[in-house]
């Protein structure tokens, strides 16, 4: 067994372990069946396993199967501090420190806390299409690898593996302490955050929030959680900037604190809010040549489905227009992106049978099909599901599934929800955006509306959809696929069925629309459509243009 697989092993169950034991392993005359030993009786407190935690006194070979390395240690499923799925997620007493994954490539660094390897969706280029000179190549995607049954291990890693992602990119911005060196000595607190002359020193921890009040006075306390224990900070009406940042804050978002604590050691008072964010040092890269259509929300099926424009969108996609400006355009579409709700889908709403056309879901798609072929071979689609489609409704989303795929030209490329692909050099994030129904009701400012303030969210917080357990339906995979480790250039969201394009330290943040009018649902939400607007992004410059075929 080769170190790099023993890596893998301990990497996949959300542990470190430190290079003396990785070769203690390897030396040992059955590697495998250690590994699974180890992993069996490891304490969950353990955050870098090392040579003291491999007993290889009580290690029988013969009892562990070579193929199954997967820990069967005593849980507490009923335990409704790990195993709540509202939208506070308590974490403390099941996170351990995870690396953060690395560029993806043959990488295999070594640190003094251990080893570290590249945490994958999926290997990259393993669905790479080249109709013409377009080529496709999918860097991430739930597809195929989804390995969730909803056990009680498995939210443990989910939150792991969450926790420890984004607790490292803070950490090399700030210098933290684990919470629970704050609460050994409450009655030395004020002696520890002193110093000579009486002034009150600084410290920092990170944690993920579980739990967000109000005082009498106005004041936010956030209760935030580390893989060692859970403390309260307090952020004051008074320090303004610092209070509108708090605003901003949701339920389990992994954030850095920095500030004093009271006397009495039970509280800080916060004086900097750290999040994982994008770098301000992000300099706008050169794309590659040609341009990109993105859109979403298609909803094929449905009564209000606006198939005339969409006509006239295909008639563009072909080149067929008078209009020497959209002609020039379309000369150079290299790529057309859905980023999900292709079908309007079948019982995704009470009533929603009286407003559809087309009653059968695979009737739905099969039409879709047939509109897609006419596209031009030598434009690469890419297709991701959304919550309309005909697959599970928990995210991340697989692909689409066989049956319906097959009825599609060659030059579609399916992709789960959220994906990463590379266009030729230019990378695209495509997410459905359900998330954003989180961030319109716990951010301020983010609206249906606007719907690029809740992507703007989004990037700050490194993570498409933080807030578990509230209207996105998350599904516990042990790695989380919704942490943003490789930055895009192009985030690219649906859902809300309203336009919107915006920059956020140079990452292109667009959210594509819709083909379907004002729905009766939306009409009693107070929803207003932007249909038939679509975004063509320069690949060279990123310049957005947005053609409308409603008219």
């Amino acid at each position: 067994m080769k170190q790099a697989d023993v890596l893998t092993a301990f990497i996949e169950e959300g542990y470190q372990i430190s290079p003396e034991a990785v070769e203690l392993i390897c030396a040992h005359c059955s590697p495998r069946e250690l590994v699974s030993h180890v992993l069996r009786t490891i304490d969950m407190s353990v955050l870098v396993i090392g040579i003291e935690h491999i007993d290889l006194e009580s290690f029988a070979p013969d009892k562990y199967r070579l193929d199954k390395l997967q820990p069967d240690k005593p849980g507490k499923p009923d335990n409704p501090n790990i195993l709540t799925l509202q939208s506070s997620a308590p974490i403390s007493s099941v996170l351990v420190s995870d690396p953060e994954p690395l560029p993806l490539g043959p990488v295999l660094s070594c640190s003094p806390s251990g080893y570290s390897v590249p945490l994958r969706s999926r290997d990259p280029g393993a669905a790479v299409r080249h109709p013409g000179n377009n080529p496709v190549t999918v860097l991430s995607d739930i597809s195929d690898n989804s390995t969730c049954v909803g056990e009680y291990m498995e939210f443990v890693q989910y939150f792991r593996n969450r926790y420890s992602r984004l607790s490292d990119i803070i950490r090399s911005r700030v210098n933290a302490r684990p919470i629970e060196s704050l609460k050994k000595s409450r009655s030395a607190a004020s002696s520890v955050n002193r110093r000579g002359n009486g002034e009150q020193s600084e410290l920092s921890i990170i944690g993920m929030i579980s739990d967000i009040k109000s005082t009498s006075n106005g004041h936010k306390v956030l209760e935030v959680e580390d893989p060692t224990g859970i403390f309260s900070v307090l952020v004051r009406t008074a320090d303004k900037e610092l209070f509108e940042q708090a605003m901003h804050l949701v339920l389990d978002e992994v954030v850095g604190f920095t500030g004093t604590l009271t006397n009495d050691g039970k509280l800080m008072i916060a004086q900097k809010i750290i999040l994982p964010d994008l770098p301000n040092t992000m300099s706008r890269k050169s794309g590659t040549h040609g341009k990109a259509v993105l859109t979403s929300d298609v909803h094929i099926g449905s009564s209000t489905f606006l198939e005339e424009p969409w006509e006239h969108f295909i008639d563009f996609l072909k080149g067929n227009t008078d209009n020497e400006a959209l002609a020039g355009i379309s000369r150079e579409v290299r790529y057309l992106l859905v980023a999900g709700d292709l079908v309007d889908g079948v019982g995704i709403y009470p009533g929603q049978e009286k407003e559809l056309n087309i009653e059968d879901i695979y009737d739905q798609y099969r039409r879709a099909a047939e509109y897609f072929d006419e596209v031009p071979k030598h434009i690469s689609i890419v297709i991701s599901p959304g919550n309309h489609d005909a697959v599970r409704q928990a995210e991340p989303q697989p692909k689409l599934p066989e049956r319906i795929r097959a009825d599609f030209p060659e030059n579609v490329t399916f992709v789960g929800n959220p994906a990463m692909v590379d266009l030729d050099g230019a990378r695209v994030l495509l997410y459905h955006g359900r998330s954003i129904d989180d961030l319109v009701a716990s951010v301020p400012g983010v609206s249906y509306h606007a719907p690029t303030k809740g992507m703007v969210e989004m990037m700050k917080f490194r993570h498409l959809s933080p807030i578990y357990g509230s209207r996105v339906s998350i599904a516990p995979e042990k790695q989380d696929h919704f942490v943003l480790n490789q930055v895009p250039d192009i985030l690219h969201c649906g859902h809300v069925h309203t336009l919107g394009v915006e920059w956020y330290k140079n990452v292109l943040l667009i959210n594509s629309g819709t083909w379907q009018s004002q729905t009766e649902f939306q009409k009693r939400m107070n929803v207003v459509p932007t249909p038939a607007q679509v975004p063509v992004v320069d690949l060279s410059t990123f310049k957005t243009t947005i053609l409308k075929f409603d008219d």
